[in-house]
């Protein structure tokens, strides 16, 4: 995925709701980079993403470009509906945001550091590599991600314990103790 999709995706999305304002997360907020993100940190083909000032029409966008739509059927990729109250991220997310105007529409993307709090709470394998690649490249700072663990409030012990326990491991792994 690249600017180009995003781009396409939000325009898209603006002719079914009318707003310019797009936030997004998941994966392809490393698009919102000023240098090309590693491959693996951009091969999604869904843009988890809802209108900034009107979330709940996420579903709605969904809908119509979303997973089995004609949309995905003819360019490979799509939306996934998503909500701010959806992902595990630290206090003051929303004032992070990395935005890319478009001149018809704006993507407001998560902060790498931010996305990668909300991938560690998931803790999938793809979000663990999307991770450790962002790491390997310098474009995350496990410094940053330490401090704001501690700045997020999580679902319970179990997902605290368990974000922790893969920064750790993560530090190991990749020798950032």
């Amino acid at each position: 995925m690249n600017l180009n999709h995003i781009h396409h995706v939000l325009t898209e999305a603006k002719k079914i709701t009318n707003h310019t304002d797009y936030v997004i997360i998941g994966s392809l907020t490393a698009l919102g980079l000023e240098v090309p993100p590693p491959d693996e940190m951009v091969r999604s083909i869904d843009v988890d993403m809802y209108p900034k000032d009107d979330p709940a029409r996420a579903g709605e966008i969904a809908a119509i470009i979303g997973q089995g739509s004609a949309f995905e059927d003819e360019f490979g990729y799509y939306v996934d509906a998503a909500s701010p109250d959806l992902p595990t991220l630290p206090d003051g997310w929303e004032d992070r945001f990395v935005v890319h105007d478009f001149g018809d529409v704006r993507a407001l993307f998560l902060e790498l550091n931010d996305a990668a709090i909300s991938k560690y709470a998931r803790g999938e394998i793809r979000d663990r590599i999307w991770i450790k690649e962002g790491l390997k490249a310098a474009l995350l700072s496990m410094p940053t991600i330490e401090y704001r663990l501690r700045q997020t409030a999580f679902l319970d012990d179990f997902e605290e314990k368990s974000v922790k326990q893969r920064v750790t491991e993560d530090k190991a792994s990749l020798n950032l103790e």
